[in-house]
């Protein structure tokens, strides 16, 4: 195979958005900058999908290394990746596909040091932490909510996406989930049934030991990492060009591939409402196996 001598060009390497985005738009992506927190599951693909759609400027977190564990749904992870930092990895190959990036790494993750430089200038927070990291996650969201920066999570459940919105000036992460001082199995609980109201892949899980709460461990898919980029990068077009329908938490998206299914969710009161307490319950019950 020989290697293209053919320069870079942003206009003509993104020509082919155009019709969906106007030039004036693809111009005004390329002068965003998005922060990604976490490089495995949904991360990588978050930035391989959203280095595609033309922004151009990223600060990326991650402390780990790719893992021959990570190769069912990581794009990152690959027998030449093995041992290697998910960061590193991951910059090199969104740099591959715009050479104009600007990429900020860092490679500890997001701490209580670095966290004010990992958000310094970003029009856009996309979640990509590992679900059990509830400490950095509920500190990044607490600052976005602060420095008025919108925030997209997309968890990749089953083989479908649940989507929730954190915009200012509306419900934050914490009022919707209400996390507080509780204990990390309590954090857990809630985040699962705040993620996805619907709970539109319970039915077709073959093999409910393969999820347990407390020992930090689920199963996941390529689909479902795939299904969350689509769907969250299309979030953040919408609110970075400022057009389009983006609604905010409690309400939230939930599509299924598997059931071929399309839920709007809406829990006003976030965790204080009516049903999200009755679906904690029983996800509790059923934890610990006891009756309903």
């Amino acid at each position: 195979m020989t290697e293209s001598t053919e320069p870079f060009s942003y206009h003509k390497a993104f020509a082919r958005n155009i019709g969906w985005l106007t030039h004036a738009e693809q111009d005004e992506l390329r002068h965003k900058r998005i922060a990604i927190a976490g490089m495995g599951g949904v991360g990588g693909v978050h930035l391989l999908t959203l280095a595609r759609l033309g922004i151009g400027a990223f600060h990326l977190a991650d402390f780990d290394n790719f893992d021959i564990a990570n190769f069912n749904r990581q794009v990152g992870a690959s027998m030449s990746t093995l041992g290697q930092p998910k960061v590193e990895v991951l910059a090199d190959m969104a740099r591959d596909i715009n050479p104009e990036l600007h990429i900020t790494r860092f490679p500890t993750g997001v701490t209580d040091a670095n966290r004010a430089a990992f958000l310094e200038g970003v029009d856009l927070y996309m979640d990509s932490l590992d679900f059990f990291a509830f400490g950095a996650r509920q500190a990044i969201f607490a600052a976005c909510a602060r420095l008025a920066i919108p925030a997209v999570t997309a968890a990749p459940l089953g083989m479908g996406t649940a989507l929730l919105n954190f915009l200012p000036g509306h419900m934050s992460f914490e009022d919707y989930f209400g996390w507080g001082e509780l204990p990390d199995a309590d954090k857990a609980a809630r985040f699962l049934v705040g993620l996805a109201p619907a709970g539109l892949h319970g039915p077709y899980l073959v093999d409910p030991s393969a999820i347990n709460l407390a020992e930090r461990r689920g199963p996941s898919t390529i689909m479902a990492c795939q299904l969350c980029a689509g769907a969250a990068a299309t979030e953040a077009l919408k609110i970075l060009l400022g057009r389009g329908d983006v609604r905010p938490a409690p309400h939230g998206l939930h599509f299924d591939a598997y059931r071929n299914k399309l839920v709007h969710t809406w829990r006003p009161g976030g965790h204080r409402n009516p049903l999200q307490r009755l679906a904690l319950m029983l996800l509790k019950r059923r934890q610990t196996g006891a009756r309903p």
